[in-house]
């Protein structure tokens, strides 16, 4: 299971926790209080209560299957006890629980084991007749309707509950395969802005080595200057790959900003960007460099809803949620701009805390002069 889904699964079982097992487990306790009628009834009673109770926190917490076959044994045996000693119609209430807990989870056979065990529940209370001279409509009613009708009823609503919990489950896969699909297109893009530097320069280059040859004997000085403006565009070429690689590369801070939008929206996130004023072109192209390489932390370490970008005339703030509880690892590419921003005169901070992560990236305003030369 991937960290976003197991994300997931922990809210949901902390919700259910907290909604569901206290009625649970007052349940149980009303039902041992009421039919409970010597101390030996309401120890066995009280073990298909707890039986209800472990098999329910097991299933919340994803480990049903550790527990399914003991729960489902002592709330069968409590409901027989019940049936036929204690006399107590209520005593199904630990297998009304597990039985439908443990159903919908099969991988086999779900159909016909909902239908064994609501046909197991009426078989044992319908054994009530056999021992008791009750009326036999209040003993069917006591016995066999209410406890069959209720564990049916429960089974049924548990199968659509299974169903959701796999469509969460579903939707969370999905979303993570788009942050790498997100990932995967940042890393293409990167490949074509190395295409574009390289491949333009290949080919002037190879023209320009043909029209070389063709003079190098007919006009030596004109071929000598076409050799050196090879060797000029070999260098800027080379300069270029290496601003690339190491980050350094021109960028344009707009499209930058469209760029992490479209990223995130993709992945599934909800985007707000708030700017204040335009980006100084003296910090601009370090901050789309902190955007570029936030953007990308988010998709692969975080599990993120929520991302706010603000941008000011001299810096950028972004804050997302869903950064894990543990810290994160070495952010390097973070690392390597904070120490180019602060060569620059600014400050890079990031800061996880509650669940969210902020970077900024902060310059001196701009003095006279430069806001004169803007």
């Amino acid at each position: 299971m991937s960290d976003i889904a197991e994300a997931t699964r922990g809210r949901l079982r902390r919700l259910n926790l907290v909604m569901v097992l206290p009625p649970v487990a007052v349940g149980g306790v009303l039902t041992v209080a009421l039919d409970a009628g010597s101390w030996w009834d309401a120890v066995v009673l009280g073990l298909g209560v707890a039986a209800a109770l472990v098999a329910f926190v097991s299933w919340a917490a994803g480990g049903l299957a550790r527990v399914a076959v003991p729960c489902l044994a002592v709330t069968a045996g409590v409901w027989l006890f019940g049936a036929l000693v204690a006399g107590s119609g209520k005593a199904v209430f630990g297998l009304s629980i597990v039985g439908p807990l443990a159903v919908p989870r099969l991988r086999r056979h779900r159909g016909a084991a909902a239908v064994a065990l609501v046909a197991y529940v009426a078989v044992v209370g319908a054994t009530r007749f056999l021992i008791t001279d009750d009326d036999p409509r209040d003993v069917l009613i006591r016995y066999v309707i209410v406890p069959a009708g209720v564990t049916a009823i429960v089974t049924g609503l548990m199968f659509p509950n299974k169903r959701f919990y796999d469509v969460v489950h579903e939707l969370e896969e999905s979303r993570r395969r788009e942050a790498e699909l997100a990932v995967v297109r940042e890393r293409m893009r990167f490949a074509s802005d190395l295409h574009d530097i390289q491949g333009h320069t290949l080919h002037v280059v190879k023209l320009k080595v043909a029209l070389a040859q063709k003079l190098v004997h007919r006009d030596p000085g004109r071929a000598e200057q076409e050799l050196r403006e090879i060797h000029s565009l070999v260098g800027d070429t080379i300069a270029q790959t290496k601003e690339l690689v190491y980050a350094q590369r021109r960028l344009n801070l707009p499209a930058e900003l469209e760029n992490a939008k479209n990223l995130f929206e993709a992945a599934g996130i909800e985007v707000h960007i708030r700017s204040t004023a335009d980006a100084d072109s003296r910090t601009g192209e370090l901050l789309g460099q902190v955007l570029r390489e936030t953007t990308t932390n988010i998709l692969r370490h975080a599990q993120a809803r929520d991302v706010q970008i603000t941008l000011s005339e001299s810096g950028i703030t972004i804050t997302n949620d869903g950064a894990p509880d543990k810290p994160l690892p070495e952010l390097s590419g973070l690392g390597v701009l904070e120490q180019r921003v602060a060569a620059n005169g600014g400050r890079l901070t990031v800061d996880q805390k509650d669940g969210r992560f902020l970077t900024a990236a902060v310059f001196p305003p701009p003095g006279p002069e430069a806001q004169e030369t803007r």
